[in-house]
């Protein structure tokens, strides 16, 4: 193919992604009247267990309670955010939850609820040495909340060292 030909299609190719997405972003936000939609859950939850391998709890039950208290504390923390900032999540999650946004955008081909730690891992590595802004904005949207999220909780504190604020 000659190289007008590959711009071309490049070109075409982003649109539709774009358009696509759009409407699925239209039809399945990822916030639901300010609170995260299931399949935003999904998407943190595993973005969770991929950022917080290590620091989450060993044992499944107590690890299950600490990704559930996670997603309760991201969505406080997404309510609070401005309307402006809650309208781009809500699209930023829209299109991670659809297979084409996931593939594109994180480089994921399972869905967020098979995927192993390491496939999201390399999922986010990946978007966080992308040359493209979109990809680098998205990792550090993500990243950002989860750790906002999950550290503020004065369970997570100990891990951190941190023995809560001073008394005066």
């Amino acid at each position: 193919m000659q190289r007008r030909t590959w711009l071309k299609l490049g070109a075409v190719s982003a649109t539709v992604l774009i358009l696509a997405g759009g409407t699925v972003a239209l039809l399945q936000p990822g916030l639901q009247q300010g609170r995260l939609s299931p399949g935003a859950q999904e998407v943190f939850t595993s973005v969770g267990r991929a950022i917080l391998d290590g620091t989450l709890p060993n044992e499944p039950a107590e690890r299950q309670a600490a990704l559930s208290s996670l997603i309760e504390r991201v969505d406080a923390l997404v309510q609070a955010l401005p309307p402006h900032a809650q309208a781009e999540l809500s699209q930023l999650l829209a299109l991670l939850g659809t297979n084409v946004g996931r593939r594109t955008l994180a480089g994921l081909a399972p869905d967020w609820r098979s995927a192993s730690v390491v496939e999201v891992q390399q999922a986010l590595q990946s978007m966080r040495s992308s040359r493209l802004g979109l990809r680098l904005q998205s990792y550090q949207a993500l990243h950002e909340i989860v750790g906002a999220a999950y550290f503020s909780g004065t369970s997570t504190w100990p891990a951190l060292g941190y023995p809560g604020p001073l008394k005066i």
